[in-house]
């Protein structure tokens, strides 16, 4: 099975931005950033694309599988 990749963390940190404003930018609790940042949680199309504009970027550049 394939595993998801993320730079999210790495975006994260260069906008200066903690793991709860992110939450609150993109309408879910802190916990779903940790799974996210970790890999353990695979985002919803929405989701994922809610968070490539908060960045802007892509979704492709965020997330990818390996």
């Amino acid at each position: 099975m394939a595993q998801l990749k993320t730079r999210l963390k790495e975006y994260r940190l260069s906008a200066g931005m903690k793991q709860d404003e992110l939450a609150e930018k993109v309408g879910v609790r802190r916990e779903t950033v940790i799974r996210l940042e970790k890999g353990l949680y695979n985002p919803s199309l929405k989701l994922a694309m809610d968070i490539a504009k908060v960045f802007e970027t892509t979704v492709e550049e965020l997330f990818w599988f390996e």
